[in-house]
């Protein structure tokens, strides 16, 4: 094996699960929750750094935090007072800001690199679960408020080579995100969980069929629209489009689903990306 395959790290799209929820033992997280402090041991390397693509930033032009230590958004209401009490101090890394920034500069975007900004929780949430010492660097990159599906492909593309580099990239979302749809048990059919399934079968056809070409995956996804219920699961599309980033950054390689189950209602997955 040669030192560039030694290095390469996958590319996962996280159902991060309701706010904190996932981090204060409710009861309808508890699988998500499980999996994700499992995540780490999957990996066959421990990462060098962390680029996560979260649901809950959006700028015109694409983003990345480039301070050292970034400070905590607690972008979420509500919720018991422990909430907001929650630290997570990884540290950040200007040096793969700046790369990052480089190969999209190279791909026809134009990165901004953002020194306030911190980590909302789409990225605290989930890491703090599947990497609770906070010792690997974390820069968070953002959507585009274009939420235009195949902007977020080609921006894929564009970091993917940060994946040889010892780079995880890490999307943060859901599969499933309309707040009408949710509900806080984890039992009984609804119309919710009838959509959510039939668009979670779609996905996991679109993203793991070893018989799609990667223009035919790239298309799919791109059309998510066209799928069955994609509408009743996604209003707003920004919570799917971290994982068009991680596809992106597979290049239409086929992927493979590491969590299947319903949360608070519905059925949720999340999907790898080891090519």
């Amino acid at each position: 094996m040669n030192g560039v395959s030694a290095l390469r790290q996958p590319a996962v799209f996280v159902a991060h699960g309701g706010g904190p929820l996932p981090l204060l033992g409710h009861p309808g997280h508890a699988n998500l929750t499980r999996w994700l402090q499992n995540f780490s041991s999957t990996l066959h390397a421990k990462p060098k750094a962390i680029l996560v693509v979260s649901a809950h930033w959006e700028e015109p032009t694409p983003s990345l935090t480039a301070n050292r230590a970034p400070e905590l958004i607690y972008d979420y209401y509500n919720f018991p007072p422990e909430s907001y009490k929650i630290t997570y101090p990884a540290p950040g890394s200007p040096d793969l800001a700046e790369r990052a920034a480089g190969l999209l500069r190279s791909a026809g975007f134009a990165p901004r690199l953002d020194s306030a900004r911190g980590f909302d929780h789409g990225t605290f949430v989930p890491l703090k679960l599947a990497f609770p010492a906070a010792n690997i660097p974390v820069v968070q990159l953002s959507l585009l408020s274009s939420l235009s599906a195949q902007e977020h492909w080609r921006m894929g593309q564009a970091i993917s080579p940060l994946r040889d580099e010892g780079v995880l990239l890490f999307g943060s979302g859901m599969s499933f995100h309309n707040m009408r749809g949710f509900t806080r048990g984890s039992g009984g059919v609804s119309a919710a969980l009838a959509a959510s399934q039939e668009f979670d079968t779609f996905l996991q056809d679109a993203l793991t069929n070893p018989e799609h070409s990667a223009a035919q995956r790239q298309s799919l996804l791109e059309q998510w629209e066209k799928g069955p219920s994609a509408r009743e699961c996604h209003p707003r599309e920004e919570h799917l489009l971290p994982l068009m980033v991680v596809a992106g950054a597979a290049d239409g390689a086929a992927g493979r689903v590491v969590f299947d189950d319903e949360l608070m209602g519905v059925k949720v997955s999340s999907f790898q990306f080891d090519s």
